[in-house]
């Protein structure tokens, strides 16, 4: 594999990495508000939070799909390597 070609696939996966990171952001905000709006007596913002908590549990799946496909592919020729994430852990 190109250096170059490395170095977009490295991106892409940081790029992923920083939504994932984002998204847990807001979904931790999310269940604070929650929580907060429900203790104080507000019980009508429990089901559309969940909804939307459900909804950013599925988007950081759809990215983390799209991490493990982008370490998956590999360039024409180059040999094939086992792996069990985009992070190899022990020698190479």
């Amino acid at each position: 594999m190109n250096p170059l070609e490395r170095r977009r696939r490295r991106s892409a996966i940081d790029a992923a990495m920083a939504c994932v990171i984002l998204l847990l952001i807001v979904q931790m905000w999310l269940l604070t508000a929650t929580l907060e709006s429900f203790l104080a007596g507000h019980r009508g913002v429990a089901a559309p939070a969940f909804a939307v908590s459900g909804a950013l549990f599925l988007l950081c799946g759809a990215l983390y799909g799209l991490v493990m496909r982008l370490d998956r592919s590999q360039a024409p020729g180059e040999p094939r390597r086992s792996s069990s994430g985009p992070w190899e852990i022990g020698p190479s």
